[in-house]
């Protein structure tokens, strides 16, 4: 770890907050820092200049720097602690999870650039409930195949995905590789892999089973994407809980006008 003195060549040039632009001193320094930090330059574990030394560096009232550092805080770049020993420390940042288009994990990592990983906690053919049968549009008697994995990235544990495929589309899935991409093997094999979906998003607290998959401590924030998905037929092929780390993860969406991409906000 390295103690970042305000003249350190790591934090480079610092803005010019006196000339006229759109953006606040605030924002800008935040932008500063992110690249400082993106650019390779500020590492993961480095400790920032102490707050009254960085604001009189940049010519701001400490107040502006601080809303700075929130926002940083905020986005997962940094963590402030405070005490004798504290201060504002460089955390790596958190793994962008992109769900515009109906990636699968592998898909969101490789948008990343981050190598996915997968581990099997859980598969067998098992009788629905209720939410899953309703989502996979099921007539009674008709089972689904359900796979439990925890996704990593970086060698840490990020998502824990719930999955259920209805039994009769896919025969013989468990006996493939399914520490690769599922929605491969449902491209590959069965040539029902998904085109179009509903997903929701809500958070939720980590039980102790899921902390415990996820390595975070019980109560912990998640962050639950709830999806359904259909084949390019029209079929309904897969029903998921997905859960993933808000601590690690940042889950970003892209939409514009004259596109399909929706995000709905329902009771429940």
């Amino acid at each position: 770890m390295r103690s970042l003195a305000v003249d350190d060549e790591a934090l480079g040039d610092k803005p010019d907050l006196s000339a006229s632009t759109a953006d606040p001193s605030h924002a800008r320094i935040t932008t500063w820092l992110m690249g400082r930090i993106s650019g390779g330059w500020v590492l993961t574990g480095d400790k920032l200049p102490p707050e009254a030394e960085l604001a009189e560096a940049l010519g701001v009232s400490r107040m502006t720097l601080r809303q700075a550092l929130g926002s940083l805080e905020g986005q997962g770049w940094i963590a402030r602690k405070r005490g004798r020993s504290g201060g504002s420390f460089v955390r790596e940042p958190r793994v962008p999870v992109d769900l515009t288009g109906l990636p699968g994990f592998t898909e969101q990592m490789r948008r990343a650039n981050v190598r996915a990983g997968a581990r099997v906690v859980r598969t067998g053919v098992v009788d629905p409930t209720p939410e899953v049968s309703a989502g996979l549009e099921l007539v009674r008697g008709q089972r689904v195949i359900e796979i439990v994995r925890v996704r990593s990235a970086r060698r840490e544990p990020l998502a824990l995905e719930e999955t259920y495929l209805p039994e009769h589309l896919f025969p013989g899935l468990l006996d493939r590789n399914l520490n690769a991409s599922l929605y491969a093997l449902m491209r590959d094999h069965y040539a029902l892999s998904p085109q179009s979906a509903q997903e929701w998003l809500e958070p939720e607290i980590a039980s102790v089973e899921q902390a415990t998959l996820l390595g975070v401590e019980p109560g912990s924030a998640l962050m639950l994407v709830t999806r359904r998905a259909r084949a390019a037929n029209g079929i309904a092929v897969e029903f998921a809980h997905d859960r993933y780390r808000s601590d690690r993860t940042r889950i970003t969406l892209q939409t514009g006008l004259g596109t399909d991409t929706r995000i709905a906000a329902e009771p429940r």
